[in-house]
Order: C-alpha cells, then structure tokens, then sequence
C-alpha cells in the first residue's frame, strides 16, 4: 500500500468490539505490541473485520504525541509506546522523530524544532509515543 502515512503496521486482528455505532479493534503486531482503533460499526462491516485476519494500522506522524516525563499523570490515550529516540530528521520548522519501542517497532512523529529542544530529544533519550485510538486509520485486504 502506498500512502502518506508514516507510521504503517501490519497486524492481525486481535479483537472486534462492536457498539451500536461504533466499534473497538485490536491489531496485534506481532509478539507484544498492540495497537487499538476506534472506528464506526459501518466502516468495520464495510472492511468485513473479523478476528484472526491480517489488517494494517496507519497513523500520521502529525497524530503522535511525544512524552519524556508523565510527571504522575496518566493518559487517556489508548496507545502509548515507550522507547527511545533513534533518530531525528531535523527540519526548518518541525522534524521528524523516529522512536524505537517495544517489539522493534519504530514510531514516527512529527514535531516542532521547539518542542524537540524543550524536551530535550536526541537520539538515546527515553520517550513514549502516544496516540488516541480515533487517530488510527485501519486497511484491510480485500475489502470493498
């Protein structure tokens, strides 16, 4: 598949939780990490989502926020990845940071050279990625 979307991961469908109008799905990436999607009931039934079939998650490197200190808060995000920076692709205005998580796994975010110089990110430094589950877009193989 191409598209614009950085953050690509192939899975298979851990779960399907149905709602009236919306559903929960769970993407197992292999051996560990898993990522969880909010979609609506229509869009599950149109890519005929059934546990045990190979699907894709995809996300924006817009959509994932890095955190180096939780300070004692915990999120409402459904996916949160910690790891550590292996790389940063510095831009004029914003990079990109690539993070190193769980399961080799690599998270791609985009962010402001400001944010990245506040947060103090360079390669080796501990952060989690974290995103909402509305962020995640879902593509399945076959589906109409």
């Amino acid at each position: 598949m191409r598209t614009t979307a950085r953050n690509q991961f192939p899975g298979i469908v851990k779960s399907v939780d149905l709602a009236p109008v919306s559903a929960q799905v769970v993407i197992a990436l292999g051996a560990g990490p898993e990522i969880v999607a909010t979609l609506t009931r229509a869009a599950v039934e149109r890519l005929q989502l059934k546990v045990g079939m190979p699907a894709v998650a995809l996300i924006k490197a817009s959509a994932i926020v890095l955190v180096t200190d939780f300070e004692g808060y915990a999120l409402s995000a459904r996916n949160q990845f910690a790891g550590t920076v292996s790389r940063i692709e510095r831009g004029a205005v914003t990079s990109l940071v690539i993070l190193s998580a769980a399961g080799g796994i690599k998270i791609t975010a985009s962010v402001t050279n400001d944010a990245i110089d506040e947060l103090g990110l360079k390669p080796g430094a501990a952060a989690s990625a974290v995103f909402k589950a509305y962020a995640v877009m879902v593509a399945a193989k076959g589906s109409a």
